[in-house]
């Protein structure tokens, strides 16, 4: 029994050594702004434009000229555009090739202040490097990785960019296990220099999906902006899971009114949670997100 309870005394000892660990290997906020972040949406070339469409009838705001460029650091051409809205950014790809590998699997685009020294930064806070830092045609870009699978990239801006405050803050919405929660939220708050906003052991199911169970909720604010973590034992119903990012809205009915009249369909119809009333919808060409209102 003793040497039991000393091994798992050193378990516990190396673990709280690990987080301690990361939280200290970055001091620097390499964020710039939550106006400066985006969510990447992947959609087919014909879809592209009824897509952009929808989204700004959706939310309001303006595009950036349309063109074809290479984004990747081998061979590919996509259709690429700027979607900025009061309650967040999108970029939208429309690829005429294939897409090369791991392209497409990550779900946010964050600017940085340094794009090597944030490279660095997210490596010694736990992250993993998918494609190395290559040149894109306006700066530099890599794509990383955080326990349980969340991919990101972070990107830096040759000519530095100059966009107003958002109306609101967006939400990154995260979607992990048990088994990959802790490890992630340690080191995503050492590279973001972030800050738990609360800590829900047990919010309501129904927010993945789930009526009358339970889940774990922790919503993060950083300069990167919010970040939403739902951990469950990964059972969860479509479309839950595919829905990368979360948008506030001042009135949610007359927003939906306009998504309606732009082809936005609803996944999941308007339910009441954490002081807020939120539905999942799917633009043109597939994008899902959450829109919400405070109650």
């Amino acid at each position: 029994m003793i040497a039991f309870r000393f091994r798992a005394l050193v378990v516990a000892l190396a673990y709280l050594a690990l987080l301690g660990g990361a939280s200290a290997q970055t001091s620097t906020d390499y964020s710039v702004g939550p106006q400066y972040d985006s969510t990447h949406v992947y959609v087919e070339p014909g879809d592209f434009a009824r897509f952009v469409a929808s989204f700004i009838a959706t939310f309001g705001g303006t595009a950036s000229k349309q063109g074809v460029f290479q984004v990747t650091p081998t061979p590919s051409q996509t259709l690429s555009q700027i979607v900025a809205t009061p309650v967040g950014i999108v970029s939208v790809f429309g690829f005429r090739t294939p897409v090369p590998y791991p392209f497409g699997e990550e779900r946010t685009g964050y600017l940085v202040s340094d794009i090597d020294a944030a490279v660095g930064a997210a490596v010694n806070s736990g992250a993993m490097r998918l494609v190395d830092t290559f040149p894109d045609p306006i700066g530099r870009d890599a794509l990383i990785q955080w326990p349980g699978g969340v991919n990101m990239q972070l990107y830096w801006h040759t000519v530095k960019p100059n966009y107003p405050p958002l109306a609101t803050v967006p939400e990154n919405r995260v979607y992990l296990t048990a088994d990959a929660a802790d490890a992630f939220l340690s080191r995503w708050l050492a590279f973001s220099r972030g800050k738990i906003v609360s800590d829900d052991a047990k919010a309501p199911g129904v927010e993945v999906g789930r009526p009358g169970d339970t889940i774990r909720r922790i919503r993060i604010s950083s300069g990167f902006g919010a970040l939403v973590v739902f951990v469950s034992d990964g059972k969860l119903p479509w479309p839950y899971g595919r829905d990368l990012t979360g948008y506030e809205v001042g009135n949610l009915e007359a927003t939906l009114a306009r998504a309606k009249a732009a082809g936005v369909e609803i996944l999941v119809p308007s339910y009441a949670v954490d002081g807020r009333r939120a539905v999942i919808v799917r633009f043109p060409g597939g994008y899902i997100a959450e829109i919400h209102a405070p109650t």
